[in-house]
């Protein structure tokens, strides 16, 4: 009887027809052992479980993990989607150590990730809609600002706005953008370009000691829009400190703060924030605004690295307008990609 029970286990693991079935299977049929009294099979694969228990606190609670060391909270709320992807490996390791625990146990992290991002699988674009914006950080090393103008002039935005721009590049985009727009304002290194007409046009201070942000009234057929463009400070991962952004914190609080007084009813920011609506250090401009992707969009529409996009750090939000669509648009001569959206403007108020 010893013999025929080796014999069975190595025929199980020869170059037979069973070697070619299906692993998954046959984990099954093992874990129906162990319901029958196998107890071994339970503690098989331990380590692989608690890393799927781990995964899935780290994406339930990632608003309580604190920024007091290197801002990691902010750090893993960046790339926060991308940890879906743990899932699969520790599945191949599940099934490779034959646990029926660490299968189990991969069952919180996948109910967890789909209830975070489940939602953005989905196509929520709309028909309809009465004002298309755009936004784009353009890239001060941009080799081709007028191959870069010529394209987001194509996207058939209304308004567009222009992050990263220099004193020197500024007139290569407004003679190549003059023919589609009529009205354009620029301020600092951001600018608003328009086909309906702009006033009550200043620069919005989101304490840097230099203009990166600023506001113009857009007078659409629909209503008029309060328009913010802002290309908040950029973030580092540094070994010895973490994830620097306590600049680009600040200047988000100052935004907020400056979106919170606006009179209009219909607003709409565009920019780079250098930061995802999971991260809690945008709280003061999330809060009162609605993403266009997140609420109208495609898939996660990442815009940085326009190589490689891994992250939505250029976004357009509203508070007013109802998103109806919304999309990243092809790579320019930039390391971002444009986004643009399609709006509802609100009348009355």
């Amino acid at each position: 009887m010893a013999q025929q029970a080796y014999m069975t286990e190595t025929d199980d693991g020869g170059s037979g027809p069973e070697r070619r079935g299906n692993r998954l299977r046959r984990l099954f049929d093992r874990m129906a052992g162990a319901r029958r009294g196998d107890p071994r099979m339970w503690r098989r694969g331990l380590f692989v479980a608690t890393c799927a228990v781990l995964l899935a606190v780290i994406m339930l609670v990632h608003s309580h993990i604190p920024n007091t060391i290197g801002n990691l909270g902010s750090l893993i709320e960046t790339f926060l989607p991308w940890l879906g992807l743990l899932v699969p490996v520790l599945l191949l390791l599940a099934v490779v150590r034959r646990s029926p625990t660490a299968l189990i146990a991969l069952l919180l992290p996948s109910l967890v990730w789909l209830n975070l991002f489940g939602g953005q699988l989905s196509d929520k674009t709309a028909t309809g809609g009465d004002l298309t914006v755009a936004t784009h950080n353009v890239n001060a090393d941009n080799p081709d600002p007028v191959g870069t103008a010529r394209d987001v002039a194509a996207s058939g935005a209304d308004v567009l706005a222009l992050e990263e721009l220099t004193g020197s590049a500024v007139p290569t985009y407004e003679k190549a953008l003059a023919s589609t727009y009529p009205y354009h304002s620029v301020e600092g290194t951001v600018g608003v370009w328009s086909k309906y007409p702009l006033t009550d046009v200043r620069s919005v201070d989101i304490k840097l000691g230099w203009t990166r942000a600023m506001r113009a009234t857009v007078t659409a057929p629909a209503g008029q829009v309060g328009v913010y463009v802002a290309h908040l400070p950029s973030v580092r991962v540094k070994m010895e400190a973490g994830f620097t952004a306590r600049q680009r914190d600040k200047s988000a609080d100052a935004l907020g703060e400056a979106i919170s007084h606006e009179p209009l009813k219909n607003v709409v920011l565009l920019g780079d924030l250098n930061g995802t609506m999971n991260d809690r250090a945008l709280n003061a401009v999330t809060s009162q605004m609605r993403s266009t992707q997140g609420a109208a969009g495609n898939g996660f529409g990442f815009s940085w690295p326009a190589s490689f996009p891994m992250a939505r750090i250029d976004q357009i939000m509203v508070r007013g307008a109802k998103p109806e669509s919304s999309w990243a648009l092809p790579e320019t001569g930039s390391d971002h990609l444009p986004i643009a959206a399609r709006v509802r403007v609100a009348t009355g108020g």
